[in-house]
C-alpha cells in the first residue's frame, strides 16, 4: 500500500545535502525526464525579468523573488517531506514522530512535485517556486510527468493506494489498477476545501502511528476528530466521506 500526498506551495528553507542528482530520487532510471523538466525551468527562470517573474511564481516582494531567481543546481536539498512546510504538512507534524513513525511515511508517501514530478517523501529536493498551474513555455509539466512515470509508477505502487492529493495533482498520475480509497470532508453537512489539507495531514499522521499496512487495515482504524458517515464506491475507487466530529 503506498500514500499519495500533494506538494505544498510554501517550503522551509536551507539544507545539508547534495545538490539536484540522480541519487536524490527514486525510479532513478526515469532521472533524465526530470532533468528536462528542471533545465526548461532553468532555462526560462533566467530569461525572465523580476517583474515577469513576480507573475510567474505568485510572489509580490522582489526581494523575495531574486531569491527565486537564482539557479537550483548548486542548491542543498534536504528530505521533500520535510521541505514542505503548509497545512497537511503541518497537521502530519513529521518532525515529532518517532524514527519508525518517519521510516513509515519516508517508505510509503510519494508526492508530486510541480518541478520534479512524482517524488518519495525521502527524496532529496532544494527550496524552489513553481506556482501550481503555471505554464512553461516548451513542456506540458503535467502531461510530460504523467506520459513518463505512469507505467513506473504503477508497477511500484503496486494494487493499493490511499490517495490523499488534491484534485489538481490527478493530473500528474491516475492509478490504473490499483485499488484506490478517498476521502472528502464534511463540517456541518458541508464540504471542507483549504481545511482539508489539514485532516489529510492528520490521517498521514495516524496511518505513521498505527503502522497502517493495507487498506483493509486502514477501514479498520479509526482517525481522530474524523467520523466515516458514508462510503461510495465506482471505477475501483472507495470514496469515504467523513464528518469532522
Amino acid at each position: 500500500m503506498k500514500i499519495l500526498l500533494a506538494p505544498a506551495e510554501t517550503k522551509n528553507e536551507g539544507g545539508v545535502e547534495k545538490p539536484f542528482s540522480k541519487e536524490n530520487f527514486f525510479l532513478q532510471k526515469n532521472f533524465p525526464y526530470r532533468e528536462e523538466v528542471f533545465s526548461n525551468y532553468e532555462t526560462y527562470v533566467q530569461s525572465l525579468s523580476l517583474e515577469e517573474l513576480s507573475t510567474w511564481f505568485g510572489i509580490k516582494r522582489l526581494d523575495d523573488v531574486k531569491k527565486y531567481q537564482e539557479s537550483l543546481k548548486d542548491k542543498p536539498t534536504m528530505k521533500a517531506i520535510q521541505r514542505y512546510n503548509g497545512v497537511a504538512f503541518d497537521a502530519l507534524e513529521y518532525n515529532k514522530l518517532s524514527e519508525k513513525e518517519q521510516a513509515y511515511i519516508d517508505d510509503n508517501v510519494i508526492l508530486f512535485s510541480n518541478l520534479f514530478g512524482p517524488i518519495k517523501a525521502s527524496d532529496l529536493i532544494p527550496d524552489y517556486k513553481y506556482k501550481q498551474g503555471a505554464k512553461l513555455p516548451k513542456i506540458n509539466v503535467e502531461k510530460f510527468y504523467k506520459d513518463s512515470f505512469t507505467s513506473d509508477l504503477d508497477e511500484y505502487i503496486g494494487d493499493e493506494i490511499i490517495d490523499l492529493r488534491a484534485g489538481f495533482y490527478e493530473k500528474f498520475y491516475t492509478p490504473k489498477n490499483a485499488t484506490v480509497i478517498t476521502l472528502k470532508f464534511l463540517k456541518d453537512g458541508k464540504v471542507v476545501s483549504h481545511w482539508a489539507k489539514h485532516y489529510r495531514g492528520m490521517v498521514l499522521n495516524t496511518l505513521a502511528k498505527k503502522n497502517v499496512q493495507s487498506l483493509s487495515e486502514f477501514m479498520n482504524t479509526e482517525i481522530p476528530g474524523l467520523k466515516l458517515v458514508e462510503i461510495q464506491e465506482k471505477k475501483g475507487i472507495k470514496l469515504l466521506i467523513m464528518d469532522i466530529v
